[in-house]
């Protein structure tokens, strides 16, 4: 499988190279682009406040770029928090997506969003701030209007970021849960 893999408002740090290599272990061709050009963050705020100076237009354009040259393979779009975001946007408008794998985030959906039976699979804390109940409620009910086939996997007690070993929010048990899972789903693409 070719999967995007994009990172998350910390930027291209060591734990997407890690998600990557995990990935290629499993016999997927992954590419990391860093939306951030070399920039990563310490904090949450930090990665946000740089989000936000370059803005949602510039970091989709940068991301559209990245995935350009290899969408007519038909890539599996994922990523981490942010860049689960990214990765729904270009999933969602690439006819040829094989599927969306996100962890840790979503991003609103447009109205005339339409995909044929695309494959998704959401990992996310339980509770998580940046994704709550309600929020996800209607996240879920608007892929399906969308002919999305989603499946949500929860995780109580887990940080947002849970899969990074590098923060504080990391959770060994719910990151190795979540990536048995993940592989699992990207095998049935």
């Amino acid at each position: 499988m070719n999967i995007m893999l994009f990172h998350s408002t910390f930027g291209l740090r060591p734990a997407v190279r890690q998600a990557a290599d995990r990935l290629r272990a499993a016999g997927h061709e992954v590419w990391t682009p860093d939306l951030f050009e070399g920039r990563t963050f310490e904090t949450v705020e930090d990665g946000m406040e740089f989000n936000e100076w370059i803005g949602k237009d510039e970091l989709l354009k940068r991301a559209v770029l990245a995935a350009a040259p290899y969408s007519e393979r038909g890539l599996v779009y994922a990523g981490f928090s942010l860049g689960a975001s990214v990765a729904q946007t270009l999933a969602l408008g690439d006819d040829k997506a094989r599927g969306l794998l996100l962890l840790h985030g979503t991003s609103d959906i447009a109205a005339s969003a339409s995909v044929d039976d695309l494959p998704v699979q959401l990992h996310v804390a339980e509770p998580d701030p940046f994704e709550t109940d309600d929020w996800l409620s209607a996240w879920y009910l608007q892929m399906g209007k969308a002919g999305a086939d989603v499946e949500v996997y929860r995780y109580a007690g887990a940080g947002h970021l849970y899969t990074d070993p590098d923060l504080p929010d990391y959770d060994e048990e719910a990151a190795e849960a979540t990536w048995r899972v993940a592989l699992g789903f990207l095998e049935t693409l």
